[in-house]
């Protein structure tokens, strides 16, 4: 997935939140699948959540510490989803022949 000399920006991050990265030039490699199958289910998860937050906004039912603990979970699940689509774009202009 990397080309040579660049680094994978990896879906979870070092100790005091750094980015954590991977430098590979095997995509099918052991931490390279790791990385593709839990961006996968960082995806799906926030796909749930969306759900969740469109029926607790369709609903007048949800009280404010259930809508604070949605929101604390759609945060967190932004985060992720950002940091795959950083990492996929870069992986995206890696790849690029007619990058310069």
């Amino acid at each position: 997935m990397t080309a040579r000399n660049e680094l994978r920006l990896l879906p979870w991050s070092g100790p005091e939140g750094k980015p954590c990265y991977l430098s590979t030039d095997d995509e099918a490699g052991h931490m390279s699948r790791l990385a593709d199958n839990i961006e996968a289910v960082q995806l799906g998860m926030a796909a749930e959540l969306l759900d969740q937050a469109s029926e607790a906004l369709d609903g007048e039912g949800s009280t404010f510490e259930e809508m604070r603990f949605l929101t604390e979970k759609l945060t967190g699940s932004l985060r992720d989803v950002l940091r795959v689509a950083v990492s996929r774009g870069h992986l995206l202009a890696a790849s690029d022949p007619h990058r310069s």
